[in-house]
């Protein structure tokens, strides 16, 4: 993203050179740019790309469409306990965005790269003649050997999950189908409130130093509770069971899905949560807790791992649940 002479360069220039102020961005005018690591810090590193009609619909807001791809990312550090150090930004423009809709994209990066500490620091800029496609890097620091994985869960420990779980999955359906039976129970208010969910991710970027004080694993939620929680199980070789009563539901969801209980799965396996999903020994539990709800965010205990393999989901009579899919899947 380095700026020049071009009809590339001068759209850098005026929209993404004004947003990358950290120094080692170099005013956007070179190849590269460069990041002094804290001392005593790994690095941490992910990546996510987004695609028109598949992670998010073409005609949503072009700031939205940027504070989600920002929030993805930033939602695995979090999970990481890594803190942000800022991000690299690359997008393919197709011929229908023109140059209101990129100074609003723009806009929504710096803004989010303000919000949580994270400059930009440079990436790629190319003409597509398909659908927008945005990619970010996103980069962070945690203390050496203090990195959480998803591979360290062990038997015996609760599985705790941050916030609310289904409001973007079910925002989604509400886009798709906004009669359904469920939806109709809702007020504007409750409406409003799950189509935003979807469409700004709330990444637990300020819950990043109580994942690495507690969690023994973690992960976000990204594609799923059910099936996210059944990949850290799997990569750390236990089993588990949790409680589908005890997974934190806001009042929009209880209200949709106590209207339409098949939602329930959908708030279950849709994806979209963007939560910190851990496990933890009992003695972290409550400090983890206190934390998360002095962060406004609040965090909720949902089962326990166990010795074995697979993921039991408990319903209201006891009875095991079944899903027809427990997570998002591209493939």
């Amino acid at each position: 993203m380095a700026a020049g002479g071009s009809g590339e360069d001068r759209l850098i220039a005026r929209l993404f050179e004004p947003i990358a102020r950290h120094p080692g961005a170099l005013g956007l005018k070179d190849d590269a740019a460069f990041l002094q690591l804290p001392a005593g810090h790994h690095l941490v590193l992910t990546k996510d790309a987004l695609v028109a009609g598949v992670h998010f619909f073409p005609d949503d807001p072009p700031a939205s469409i940027a504070r989600k791809a920002m929030r993805v990312n930033l939602s695995d550090l979090a999970a990481k306990g890594a803190e942000p150090l800022g991000v690299m930004l690359a997008f393919a423009i197709p011929p229908d965005m023109d140059d209101a809709a990129l100074a609003e994209f723009a806009r929504g990066i710096g803004e989010d790269c303000l919000l949580f500490g994270a400059p930009l620091l440079g990436g790629d800029t190319v003409r597509t003649p398909g659908p927008f496609t945005v990619s970010i890097t996103a980069l962070g620091s945690v203390p050496i050997g203090r990195m959480v994985r998803r591979t360290t869960a062990r038997p015996g420990q609760a599985i705790v999950v941050t916030g609310t779980i289904g409001d973007g999955a079910l925002g989604l359906a509400l886009r798709l189908d906004p009669d359904r039976p469920g939806f109709a129970a809702l007020d504007a208010a409750g409406r409003a409130y799950l189509a935003d969910r979807y469409l700004h991710p709330r990444p637990r970027v300020g819950l990043a130093s109580t994942v690495r004080a507690h969690a023994r694993a973690a992960m976000d939620v990204s594609d799923g509770l059910v099936g996210d929680l059944e990949k850290m199980l799997a990569a750390s070789g236990v089993g588990g069971e949790i409680d589908a009563g005890k997974v934190p539901l806001s009042p929009a969801a209880r209200a949709a899905i106590q209207a339409e209980p098949a939602l329930l799965a959908t708030a279950l396996t849709g994806g979209d949560d963007y939560e910190i999903l851990a496990t933890m020994g009992e003695g972290d539990v409550d400090a983890f807790e206190a934390a998360a709800i002095a962060a406004g965010i609040g965090a909720s205990v949902i089962g326990r791992t166990a010795v074995g393999a697979g993921l039991v989901v408990r319903g209201a009579d006891g009875a095991a649940l079944r899903f027809a899919s427990t997570s998002f899947s591209h493939f």
